[in-house]
């Protein structure tokens, strides 16, 4: 019940926050602008709209994981409150799940928003439901929960500002984590390939979530890669949540 209480407490927050309908106003300006660019080009209009949305729903959301993720135990720090909240019997592990389960509600109304509107726009501009796109909406969210929890580990060890660096270095490296391999078994360097190796297998690999480009040009998505995609990023997400508890549960706030 205390998980609860915070997840929703964060969740009305979060809602009540000027920035965050900052962050959706531009992504539903950028569905829009997405439409009027797809009769200024070459190409079918319904592949142009689909890309471009997508990409513009995945971007805003990884903003809002980051630049809110880091403030929900950033601000507690800040004002001070999480003295008051530590004195009660709150656990910190319940602190910060309830803290996360609070942002993943706010990111699922976020996509369930910008999803509904995106299907219209195709609609209305295209008369095309390719339901299979909805593929793509379901990975960058559970890409957003990874997003989301490295935020979170990051505000727990770190300033706002250091933890915003990291989550989005995390977030461009984890996009070439498949680069980085290749580069490893080239380079002739043992160490550097050590390295690189390490980098592969222990950051996540996001450019598993990414099937924006096969969904828009239809390509058959086998039903066990999304399976296996989604079952990654769920272990992936109880590792990093994992590990924040044990760094939140060791600091000292005295």
């Amino acid at each position: 019940m205390k998980v609860y209480a915070i997840a929703i407490n964060t969740f009305k927050e979060v809602i009540r926050d000027k920035i965050f309908y900052s962050l959706v106003f531009f992504a539903l300006l950028l569905l829009g602008a997405s439409v009027l660019l797809s009769t200024l080009t070459l190409g079918e209009r319904s592949k142009i709209i689909e890309d471009l949305s997508l990409s513009g729903i995945e971007i805003f959301g990884v903003i809002i994981s980051i630049f809110v993720g880091i403030g929900l135990v950033g601000k507690e720090l800040e004002k001070k409150t999480i003295y008051i909240i530590i004195s009660k019997p709150i656990k910190r592990w319940q602190f910060l799940l309830g803290k996360y389960l609070g942002l993943s509600l706010v990111l699922l109304s976020y996509i369930s928003v910008m999803t509904v509107c995106y299907m219209f726009f195709l609609y209305m501009y295209t008369d095309k439901l390719p339901w299979q796109t909805l593929m793509a909406v379901l990975l960058i969210y559970v890409e957003l929960l990874v997003v989301t929890a490295s935020a979170i580990l990051f505000s727990t060890f770190s300033t706002p500002t250091l933890s915003a660096s990291y989550a989005l270095a995390l977030y461009v490296i984890g996009h070439m984590t498949g680069d980085l391999r290749s580069l490893a078994a080239k380079t002739g360097q043992t160490g550097v390939k050590a390295v690189l190796n390490f980098v592969y297998y222990f950051l996540p690999n996001l450019e598993d979530f990414n099937i924006k480009a096969k969904t828009v040009h239809s390509i058959p998505i086998p039903s066990d890669y999304l399976l296996m995609s989604i079952s990654y990023g769920l272990m992936y997400v109880m590792a990093i949540l994992s590990l924040s508890v044990l760094i939140f549960q060791k600091r000292n706030f005295k």
